[in-house]
Order: C-alpha cells, then structure tokens, then sequence
C-alpha cells in the first residue's frame, strides 16, 4: 500500500475537520438554556428597593413615559448588577429614555438593563453568564453623548431619569412582562 504524501496531508485535514465539527460544540461551555420564570435571580444584591413599579405611573421627568416598561430598583452609582439568567449581549449603547444600556438575549427573553455605567463590561456578541457581573449602576449625569435629548438644570442625564437607578425590562417573545411578577425579591 503505497499513499503519496499529499494524500495523507488530505485525510489528516478531513479528519481534522470532521474532529472540529463534531465535537468543539460540546466541549463550549457558553451554552443557553431554556429558561423558566423560577430561574432568573435578583440582579443587585443588597438593593431590593423598587422604586417605580411596571405599568401606568405619572411621568417623574421630562422624556420619561407614563407606561413604565420595567422597574426601577433604587441603587447607588456604581452598585454592582449581575446578569439574571445567560445570554448573548445584543446591545450596549446610548437608548434613549433608558440611558446608557445593556440588552441579553435567551431564546425567547430579552433583558434590558437601563441607565447603566458607560463604561461597558461586554460587547456585543460576547456570552454572559447567569449571576455574572454585568455592567455598573450608571452615574445621573453623562457628558459627550451626542444629541442626548435628556437633560435638567445641572447637566446631560444619562436618558430620563431622577437619579442613579437601575431600569429592568423583560420581553419574553417581544411582549413586555412585569419583571417584579418572575424575579425573587
């Protein structure tokens, strides 16, 4: 049996990339699962405070609307806020109203923390896991943001709000859910 060089170099290759396939995703731990609502946490230990509820309200400032989409959980700047389940981190920006955000995904949920600190902790695209350090409670007043429609009299707000807070939406298949209704308090 006489194989030529440049043959065995193919099958190694083949192999190789038979061996890839197969077996690389089972050896990922970045997996995500499917969720049910008695699985997410409380995303800032020590800060159980719902300052605003989710649903109809009376707008507190300029810009804010009165259907609130989410809670607002009293935090100072800088608390820690920890991923409530896995996901891919779709969104870090400026969104508006919100401030500074963070948007996971899972399957069908989407999480959207809100006025959170600039200085972001992921990417887009990158994996975050349950209980994982997310991001920070953002500052009240950020600067250099581009058109920031939000503002009172001592400055740029970091979207509408009173002061540092943390914003919690859930959507689970783009309807908004009251996260108070699935979070441990």
């Amino acid at each position: 049996m006489n194989i030529n060089l440049n043959t065995s170099i193919y099958i190694i290759f083949i192999f190789t990339i038979i061996i890839c396939i197969l077996f690389i995703p089972l050896l990922s731990n970045n997996s995500i699962s499917i969720l049910s609502e008695s699985e997410f946490i409380w995303p800032t230990p020590g800060y159980k405070t719902i300052t605003c509820p989710f649903g109809p309200r009376k707008s507190p400032t300029t810009g804010a609307s009165t259907f609130h989409t989410g809670i607002d959980i009293g935090a100072f700047e800088g608390s820690p806020i920890y991923s409530i389940c896995s996901g891919i981190v779709t969104y870090t920006g400026f969104k508006g109203a919100d401030g500074f955000t963070i948007i996971v995904e899972n399957n069908n949920y989407q999480i959207i923390y809100g006025h959170v600190n600039p200085d972001f902790l992921f990417d887009v695209g990158d994996f975050v896991k349950q209980n994982e350090l997310l991001a920070n409670v953002g500052p009240k007043y950020v600067y250099n943001v581009q058109n920031n429609p939000y503002h009172d009299k001592n400055g740029p707000t970091n979207g509408a709000t009173t002061g540092a807070h943390l914003h919690l939406t859930i959507k689970k298949d783009d309807e908004l859910i009251d996260p108070s209704s699935i979070l441990p308090i």
